[in-house]
Formats: C-alpha cells, sequence, structure tokens
C-alpha cells in the first residue's frame, strides 16, 4: 500500500517511548494471527499521537506492547531510553507505576472514594506524596476544583473521565496511553475530554498516545500514525478530520474490491450473495417455483 502525506519526526527529537521492528505473534503454526509485522516508531516527548487504523490492523496491540502491558515476539519497545524486554516483572511492574499513565474507555474509578481520592490513588499506593504543587495545577487544568469532594455516581460521564485523566498525569509520567477514552461518552463530553488531553500535553509537556478509530478524535492530536495488517503505513501531521477519514477511507476500497464477502454474483442455488444482503433487501426470486408457458 502506497503511503501518503508521509512526515517524519526531527531525529534530534527525544522520544518518551517507541518500538523497533516490533513483531507480536498470537498462537502458533497455521493459526498464528501476526498482529504486528515489524513496525519501528517512535512516539516523541511533549506531543499527542493518535493510532489509527482498520479493525484488526494491530493498533491496541501496538499500545499494549509500547505500554508495557503485553510482550513483542520479536524486536524491542522503550520508555525513554529504557528497554522493556530487559526487565523482569516487579522492575516491569515498577516503571509502569511511576512512568506510565493509562486512560481506558471505562473510567476504573473507585466509586467509595472522592474525586481527589481518586486522583491520588496511584501515589498513595505507591507510598507517595507526589508533587503537591503539580497536582493542584493539575486539578485546574482538569477543572474539577469544585467536584473534589464528589463521588463517582455525583458526577457525569465526561467529568468521571477527566477524574481518570488527572489520575494517570498525577505522578508525571513520561507518557500517558489512552486506549479509545471518548468511547463511552456523547459527542459533547468526548470533545471535552479530547480536548483535555491536549491542553494537559501543551501544559505539562507530557506525552499522550491514544487509540482511536475516530477521526473526529483523532483530529485533535499533532500527528496521526496509521496501521494496516499489523505494519505502519503513514504518518500525518495536523491532522484534520476529513483527511483523516479520506485516508481511512483508502484502506476499506481494496477491502471491498477483493473480499470475497462482497461479491455480487448470485450464488449457485440463486441466493443473493452476503454483499447483496446486507446492501438492500431482495425480494424472494420467484423463477424457482413457476412453470414455464
Amino acid at each position: 500500500m502506497t503511503a501518503t502525506a508521509t512526515t517524519t519526526v526531527p531525529p534530534s527529537t527525544p522520544s518518551a517511548a517507541r518500538v523497533v521492528d516490533a513483531v507480536k505473534v498470537y498462537g502458533s503454526g497455521d493459526t498464528g494471527v501476526r498482529a504486528l509485522d515489524g513496525v519501528s516508531v517512535d512516539f516523541p516527548v511533549g506531543r499527542f499521537t493518535a493510532i489509527m487504523g482498520p479493525s484488526g490492523s494491530g493498533k491496541s496491540t501496538l499500545m499494549h506492547c509500547a505500554a508495557g502491558l503485553d510482550t513483542l515476539t520479536e524486536g524491542s519497545s522503550y520508555i525513554g531510553d529504557t528497554d522493556l524486554g530487559s526487565l523482569d516483572d516487579r522492575r516491569l511492574t515498577l516503571l509502569r507505576r511511576d512512568r506510565v499513565g493509562f486512560v481506558f474507555q471505562a473510567f476504573n474509578l473507585v466509586p467509595t472514594l472522592t474525586v481527589e481520592e481518586n486522583i491520588r490513588l496511584p501515589l498513595d499506593l505507591a507510598g507517595g506524596r507526589g508533587d503537591p504543587e503539580w497536582i493542584d495545577a493539575l486539578i485546574d487544568v482538569v477543572g474539577l476544583r469544585d467536584r473534589l469532594r464528589h463521588r463517582p455516581a455525583e458526577l457525569s460521564g465526561g467529568q468521571q473521565q477527566r477524574v481518570a485523566v488527572a489520575r494517570a498525569f498525577a505522578g508525571r509520567p513520561d507518557v500517558v496511553f489512552a486506549d479509545e477514552p471518548t468511547g463511552n461518552l456523547d459527542s459533547r463530553s468526548g470533545g471535552e475530554v479530547l480536548g483535555l488531553l491536549g491542553r494537559t500535553v501543551r501544559r505539562t509537556a507530557r506525552t499522550v498516545v491514544m487509540v482511536t478509530h475516530d477521526p473526529v478524535a483523532a483530529a485533535h492530536a499533532d500527528e496521526v500514525v496509521f496501521l494496516a495488517d499489523g505494519r505502519l503505513v503513514d504518518r500525518m501531521e495536523a491532522p484534520t478530520a476529513e483527511r483523516v477519514l479520506d485516508r481511512m477511507k483508502a484502506f476499506d476500497a481494496p477491502r471491498r474490491t477483493d473480499s470475497p464477502q462482497r461479491t455480487e454474483a448470485p450464488s449457485r442455488a440463486g441466493a443473493p450473495s452476503r454483499g447483496q444482503a446486507l446492501s438492500e433487501p431482495k425480494p424472494p426470486s420467484r423463477t424457482r417455483t413457476e412453470r414455464p408457458s
């Protein structure tokens, strides 16, 4: 597939996270699935990067391997200059706790804790106080100062996700990975959370890597990287929803042409193909029951 609008990050820009020649295979033998196929990509410091691609392209697998939530079959993944493959389980757990933040589609807040307690929870579990000035400034960035004593059930979905964003940044991580962070939100609340992620990157010089299927969400990022069939095929600077959507359409076109499930030819029994059945209902053919005159 020919890449378009491709850009590269200047080599002098340090990376908050990166993978090199990343291969991830699930299963083995004839049933093995190659989710990543030699991907090399960096996520620069102080940038908001979105990962996009069609279903099954490997975007979530890339995020999980880059974040140390899963291991690579081949290749290397780094947080800063630390090779995750060189760490044992304990050191990898500590690295994720101290240097990586996560925002998921589900808010994952503790219902019995207040907003402030949920924000501070990772620091409390680690036995540290964190930086009080940083956390105080972070509360203002996410706009939750008047909700600190509330519990999650007293908040809207958008407010709960803002708590999750603040919690992810509370420990001043090198990079925050967000997996479909607006998937459970309406368009207005989702836009607020995406704007919050962008503002937090700009105001704190932190790094965000977001997996999404939504071109509107991707347009909030500084850059979009595109995957297809487990491979990096494009990078787009200063994305807009329209440009991202056009790029995604390029993935769909060959699939419609090549997939045997989209063929318009009827089967031997005269039944419509699956593509016909999905595109518009057809009345049943009468040629099988009528007799010739």
